[in-house]
């Protein structure tokens, strides 16, 4: 007998249900993480999307021409209020100050998701490491049992012995340094 799937539960195809669920639930973090972030952080996020999309450029396209054309007197009947461009620059400067900062302060909550992805991967693959390691020593102690020999026993014996992540990351940083 064959059970049919509701078409809202129907696995996707070339997806397994494990995986769909894997990521319904890191969409629904990531849609809680966000609503979970304060005003100022959504205000800077906002800010920094706007800054980066292309009616942020179109904009200053507009009001820096308009202010560039207007001051050089090519605009008719209106009077130039700032034909050194001192007002120009000092507005501009200040601008990238404050755009600088809001893209920082996503950065820094960027970072800090990205360390806490970095850590869960290193978690699971630390995991995953010790469970592999059980497994190829229940497999070497079912093979001497039955009498087998297998024909990589060496490197059979090498992945059953636990590793020491503490140590690994001594090893790279002596090799880096």
């Amino acid at each position: 007998m064959t059970r049919e799937l509701a078409p809202d539960t129907a696995p996707s195809q070339g997806l397994t249900p494990a995986l769909e669920r894997n990521i319904k639930a890191l969409v629904d973090r990531r849609k809680r993480k966000e609503a979970e972030a304060n005003t100022e952080q959504k205000l800077a996020d906002a800010i920094t999307r706007f800054t980066g999309s292309m009616p942020f450029v179109y904009l200053h396209l507009f009001v820096f021409g308009f202010w560039i054309v207007a001051n050089v007197h090519l605009v008719p009947g209106v009077p130039a209020w700032d034909e050194s461009f001192v007002i120009l620059a000092m507005v501009a400067s200040v601008e990238a100050i404050f755009l600088s900062t809001f893209v920082l302060i996503s950065q820094n909550r960027m970072a800090a998701e990205a360390d806490k992805r970095a850590d869960l991967d290193l978690q699971i693959s630390l995991l995953t490491e010790n469970e592999l390691t059980q497994v190829v020593t229940l497999l070497n102690q079912m093979a001497s049992r039955l009498g087998i020999e297998p024909d990589a026993q060496a490197a059979l014996r090498e992945a059953s012995r636990d590793i020491a992540p503490e140590r690994v990351l001594d090893k790279i940083e002596e090799a880096q340094g």
